[in-house]
């Protein structure tokens, strides 16, 4: 799937003075409360990271509260849908005049009925609404269905995907995965993610009984992203 991006970045977190003997833990709480949320300086939405102190000395700013930087040296999973993009979801809601998606487990997407290809065609099937395709019976998009679908565009505050499902090489994964030769081992690759993905949630939700509390203040600071970054596929 597109849109993964690893990154190189040199950052430079600010910790409350109270925080002194404890940075780490402060660090790591500020770095947390990016997560899943998108943040101009990465471009991106932050999905994971990994991170060493640069140095052990911090410098300290000026002020009321003298909060003290503590730079970083990071590795970045973000998340970048860019228009033209191939995304993979899962389909959560079929209506007739929409398809609705979710990405990575926490991103949501629509597709509006002008946007799905005329092959499609809207259908209740069995007591459930479908998108059926014309040319190929065994093409069916339903609740369940994990999809291929281009990106329109992104809603950075909401992070919602606007997509389409008009390119011939879009739609159910699992019919692409049987009928696309240039892209399977990709197609198959994909499909294997999501089962294992889904696997892992029904395991965590018969077992897990936390809760986690993520703050979302960053002390109106934000890190400095380093323009170098590693692409990897």
């Amino acid at each position: 799937m597109e849109g993964l991006e690893a990154a190189d970045a040199d950052l430079t977190v600010y910790v409350h003075p109270s925080k002194a003997n404890k940075v780490l833990h402060a660090v790591s709480r500020q770095l947390s409360s990016l997560l899943f949320t998108y943040d101009d300086n990465f471009d991106g939405i932050l999905l994971s990271f990994d991170y060493h102190i640069q140095h052990r000395k911090a410098k300290i700013l000026p002020g009321l509260i003298p909060y003290f930087g503590v730079q970083l040296k990071a590795k970045l999973l973000l998340f970048s849908p860019k228009p033209d993009m191939l995304l993979e979801g899962k389909v959560v809601k079929v209506g007739k005049e929409s398809i609705h998606v979710i990405v990575l487990g926490f991103c949501s997407a629509a597709i509006m009925s002008e946007d799905i290809r005329g092959e499609f065609k809207y259908k209740i099937k069995h007591g459930r609404s479908v998108f059926s395709s014309k040319l190929h019976k065994r093409h069916v998009i339903k609740d369940g269905s994990i999809i291929r679908f281009l990106v329109k565009s992104l809603d950075e505050e909401i992070l919602h995907i606007s997509g389409s499902l008009i390119p011939a090489h879009t739609g159910c994964l699992y019919w692409l995965a049987k009928h696309a030769t240039e892209d399977g081992p990709q197609v198959d690759r994909s499909l294997k993610r999501y089962r294992q993905r889904d696997a892992k949630k029904e395991v965590e939700d018969q077992h897990s009984d936390l809760s986690i509390d993520v703050n979302h203040s960053l002390d109106n600071r934000r890190p400095h992203k380093s323009r170098k970054r590693n692409v990897e596929d």
